[in-house]
């Protein structure tokens, strides 16, 4: 007997195609998560010191990390 599992299909869930900005945040966290780690102060050290600003053009925090993942729905 074959078990058909449910299949996401990768975009099933946007509302939008991602911008330029999302991209480059994408593929600088994972280059992060790959080299640094991925706990919170990793990430955040990664991505300032990879000069991907903040929104607003800011140095990442802590704090600004956790707002825009919940505001990308991450």
């Amino acid at each position: 007997m074959t078990t058909t599992w449910p299949y996401l299909h990768i975009h099933q869930s946007r509302t939008h195609e991602p911008t330029p900005y999302e991209y480059k945040l994408a593929a600088t966290l994972e280059e992060v998560f790959t080299k640094e780690g991925h706990e919170l102060p990793d990430v955040v050290r990664g991505l300032n010191a990879r000069q991907v600003p903040a929104p607003g053009g800011d140095q990442w925090t802590e704090e600004s990390f956790r707002a825009e993942m919940i505001r990308l729905g991450a």
